[in-house]
């Protein structure tokens, strides 16, 4: 059907009429959440007010007075859409040139990063009012809540231990996508929450009060005298840099005090008082170790990676025991300390310790210890008097605390010793265990050339997958090695055996620990795997013994990205199991394998209704399969931070997985640009980790017990329906992406693609092979250009026509999809968000950027199809949840999305207006390219997300 111009403007009026009704009616709904949002609009206001300050102060009336009028022009539109004061809106935007442009610009962008402050601020404010509250009253979401719900149910206490020694979770820390925000900026967010916070108590004195909200302009000046945009692109140790601010600021303290608040819980509502919560929350991280497509991250720099993080772990521990060393003053005149501990205080000192480097007092033996154990992690890594491994300091730990526990009060445990014992075991030496990631072809490469040079095949890449298997078979085999002495093998093919040397060296070095998973990406057949094995046994890290047992030291996950990869994973996993010689290597990590599913191709070739659905079927039949041969699994989520890389939050995440996986483990990546706003503030923090945390107790909990979800009959119903809309929907995508030929032309002038690459926000190169085919682009900047765009693509498009084939049908099917909606968490999770996919999507905006498609006749169609769809998207969402309006059933995401959209409008079309320019420009000017990068860095800030 050809949706003529004419036809969608009239359907982007009634859009607009339809969005100026949800924003008047949906301000009656937020009265009355009024008395919760006062004082974030309180914040928010105040903020402004400071910002229109510097404004005038820096940039005159002239400067005050443009951003308010357009300030005032884009909330009236929000509010009563009308065509010529949105003409006049534009016409005001078409007239800025520099330096004003620029100076606008940055107003807008700079507000938004202090909405985000005032939001985290309030999160945190939200949290202090529940804990201020009656005993009675537990915060939703929370450790306390989901202990009480326990009891209520009456869930015995060997029931909860068991799924306590089984619980997983482990979150894996990324670069990409790379916070588009500086490190810098964020300091200064982080800062004006912090003074938010302060203001907050009531006990001020008028000199505190005055000195705080100096402070406070202070830190808004600076943020507005700060470059907003790196000068040049982040190398991978600037990526690694970033990461472990986390682990420094946040991670080490508030994952302890995660599992002391579930310990602490278990011993108030139930009558055993010797709970034990294992270590089951975990960090790790991918950033030096991703090798897929960055050609940056080399051995070396995975050397120095390890290196870093075990300077911080070390770091850490040393600023720790400093402060018990100045609070164990005990002396052993005064109580009994342990002979045990005595001995070994005097045999170390001999040892380790210089004469004028012992603590002076004999008698203080707990200090004594301290001071041992100083120095020896002062000398780690470095000579023998360091600790050989982390193992040796939980050692000297446990033998402090042993003695300190005889001679302390009867349940009083000594909570920082017993808090630095759980650091030592949950980052040993190694901090976070480092994953590395790398591309199935490059090990095929390795591997053809490896097997020629031994004549026992001329070109493996060529074979047919039986005989690939076969070959890669016999060599696991076979305790010889394959490798030539002092033979010349292409530089790819070093360099794939420098890795995994470096792999074996680092496990040496920094333990086991560090390195635990190799994942394999575009993992397509067992093959894929299996060269993995061959390649770490001639590495030597794993081998098979002359009496035939097998040794292995690293686990090896596939990657299942592609809809097709998702399908054949079950088969592959078979194929796997049911090998002798990869059952041995199992054997030796516990019979569990790791699964990697990757959210962001399959939604970039399937569209993303079927790739959750895809994803959630491959989970559940590798589960299956897995169970057939008596094999435990763990899931490893590769979701992003965006709707369209399969983002939404952390405990929506995992309620949306098979609920029989959960006992498996979970395993999430935690991506780089949400890492800021989920941990760049403690309590922050701690919530989001708690709410992960007693949703997968819980849910792990109810599945044991089989209660919760559907019955069987009722899910089965569901699958079959899922299937249905799942077919029409990817039929519906692949039309449009890859059935229309000037789709991708249309992807790459109807967004700021091509700006993207100068943005300088992470190490990756924006495709895998540098080249201009879809296929070679990367999930990213895919997702990225889409959002800066605001239409939003690859978060919601042809989910409404799978959904309304089966709703349109009868008046049951239409009560089902609500039925699974109130229900099913999977599909709850995934209209969700869709509604707020569509939120942040906004078509009038979008209309400006399909304007900059040069064949007018090819945007006509492709953007009249977009807008087609999005009616029958919001339309059918509707329906389902019975919502008036999107995200009626979340005033506080509802009220953040109105409060940033008029905002955003500006930046869009200060965007639109300099893409416009630049791409008329033989030679780009530098200044117009700087703008477009700070509309684009404004407008990830005001929508929360880059890729």
């Amino acid at each position: 059907m050809i949706f003529s111009f004419i036809h969608y403007r009239i359907v982007v009026t009634d859009i607009i009429e339809i969005n100026s009704h949800r924003e008047g009616e949906t301000l009656q709904t937020l009265e009355k959440e009024r008395d919760s949002s006062m004082s974030l609009r309180r914040d928010v206001k105040f903020l402004g007010n400071i910002l229109g300050e510097i404004l005038l102060h820096h940039g005159g009336p002239e400067l005050l007075d443009t951003v308010e009028n357009i300030r005032v022009t884009t909330k009236k539109l929000r509010k009563e859409y009308d065509v010529e004061t949105y003409k006049e809106l534009k016409e005001t935007i078409n007239n800025l040139h520099e330096p004003l442009r620029q100076q606008v610009i940055r107003a807008f962008s700079v507000y938004f990063h202090l909405i985000n402050a005032a939001e985290q601020n309030h999160r945190i404010r939200r949290r202090r009012e529940y804990q201020l509250q009656d005993d009675n009253i537990a915060q939703p979401g929370s450790i306390e809540s989901a202990i009480i719900s326990l009891k209520d149910k009456q869930v015995d206490e060997q029931t909860i231990q068991k799924v306590l020694d089984e619980l997983s979770l482990e979150l894996i820390i990324t670069a990409h996508p790379t916070e588009a925000t500086k490190h810098s900026v964020l300091e200064i967010q982080k800062q004006i929450a912090s003074i938010l916070l302060q203001l907050e108590q009531s006990r001020l004195t008028k000199k505190e009060r005055k000195e705080l909200e100096e402070n406070l302009i202070n830190e808004v000046t600076i943020l507005w005298q700060t470059d907003e945009l790196r000068h040049r692109k982040p190398t991978v140790m600037d990526e690694v840099r970033n990461g472990l601010y986390y682990f420094d600021q946040t991670f080490f303290d508030v994952l302890p005090e995660v599992h002391q608040e579930l310990e602490e819980q278990l011993k108030e509502n139930f009558s055993c008082k010797n709970w034990k919560v294992p270590n089951f929350l975990h960090f790790g991280s991918w950033i030096g170790g991703d090798r897929d497509g960055n050609p940056n991250v080399t051995p070396e720099i995975t050397w120095k990676t390890l290196h870093k993080q075990r300077d911080l772990a070390i770091k850490k521990y040393k600023e720790i025991i400093v402060q018990l060393m100045k609070r164990f003053s005990h002396s052993r005149n005064r109580v009994a300390v342990s002979e045990e501990l005595i001995e070994s205080v005097t045999a170390e000192e001999e040892k380790y310790l210089d004469k004028d480097k012992r603590w002076a007092i004999e008698a203080e033996v707990y200090r004594r210890k301290f001071a041992v154990m100083l120095n020896r992690l002062d000398h780690t890594g470095e000579s023998e008097i360091g600790y050989a491994t982390a193992e040796e300091l939980l050692g000297d730990l446990k033998l402090i605390e042993a003695s300190v526990n005889a001679h302390q009060p009867i349940e009083r445990e000594w909570k920082a010793l017993s808090k630095l014992i759980r650091q030592v075991q949950l980052f040993g030496f190694h901090l976070a265990s480092l994953d590395i990631r790398n591309h199935s072809g490059e090990h095929e490469s390795a591997i053809t050339e490896i097997l020629k040079k031994v004549h026992i095949t001329e070109d493996y890449a060529s074979l047919t997958e039986e005989e690939k298997v076969k070959i890669l078979e016999s060599v696991l085999n076979d305790p010889r090695p394959l490798l030539l002495l002092n033979e010349d093998y292409s530089k790819e093919t070093q360099e794939m055996l420098n890795v995994f040397q470096m792999i074996k060296d680092a496990h040496d070095e920094f333990g086991r620990k560090s390195i635990t998973v190799y994942l394999v990406s575009m993992t397509q057949s067992a093959s894929d795997l299996l060269e993995v094995l061959v390649l770490a046994k001639e590495a030597g890290i794993y081998r098979l013994h002359a009496d035939g047992t097998v040794e292995t030291h690293l686990n090896v996950a596939p990657l299942l990205e592609t809809v097709d990869d998702l399908i054949a994973g079950p088969k592959i996993m078979e194929t796997l199991f049911r090998m002798d010689c990869y059952r041995d290597h199992l054997s030796k990590h516990e019979d569990r394998q790791e699964i990697m599913l990757g959210y962001s191709d399959g939604s970039k070739d399937g569209g993303t209704l079927t790739a959750n659905w895809r994803l959630y079927r491959a989970q559940q039949e590798i589960h299956d399969v897995a169970k057939k041969f008596n094999l435990g699994l763990k899931f490893f989520h590769g979701r992003g931070g965006s709707l369209g890389r399969g983002g939404g939050p952390l405990n929506r995440s995992i309620l949306s997985q098979p609920p029989e996986t959960l006992g498996d483990g979970v395993k999430i990546t935690e991506q780089g640009e949400v890492l800021s706003s989920r941990y760049l503030l403690e309590d922050i923090a701690y919530r989001s980790l708690e709410q992960a945390t007693s949703t997968l107790f819980e849910s792990t909990i109810d599945n044991t017990r089989g209660v919760g979800g559907g019955n069987s009959v009722e899910e089965e119903d569901w699958r079959t329906i899922m299937e249905d809309i799942s077919a029409v929907s990817l039929k519906k995508y692949q039309s449009l992406v890859f059935g229309d030929k000037d789709f991708l032309t249309y992807f790459q002038q109807a967004t700021p693609l091509n700006e993207l690459g100068a943005l300088n926000i992470g190490s990756r190169p924006m495709s895998r092979k540098n080249r201009n085919r879809f296929e070679d682009l990367r999930a990213i900047p895919w997702v990225f250009a889409w959002t800066q765009s605001r239409q939003l693509l690859p978060a919601w498009y042809a989910a409404g026509t799978g959904l309304n084939s089966f709703a349109s049908q009868s008046s049951d099917n239409l009560q089902k999809l609500q039925d699974m909606y109130q229900k099913w968490p999977f599909f709850r999770s995934t209209i969700d968000n869709l509604q707020m996919a569509l939120m942040k999507a906004d078509i009038t905006t979008a209309k400006e950027y399909a304007a900059l498609v040069e064949d007018e006749q090819m945007a006509d169609r492709i953007f009249g199809n977009i807008v087609e769809e999005y009616v029958t998207t919001r339309e059918v969402l509707l329906k389902i949840t019975g919502n008036s309006e999107l995200l009626d059933n979340t005033p506080n995401l509802q009220e953040s999305v109105h409060r940033r959209n008029p905002y955003v409008d500006p930046l869009n079309l200060l965007q639109v207006n300099l893409i416009k320019e630049l791409r008329e420009q033989e030679n780009p000017d530098d200044g117009l390219l700087i703008e477009a990068l700070l509309t684009i860095s404004g407008i990830a800030a005001g929508l929360r997300n880059t890729g």
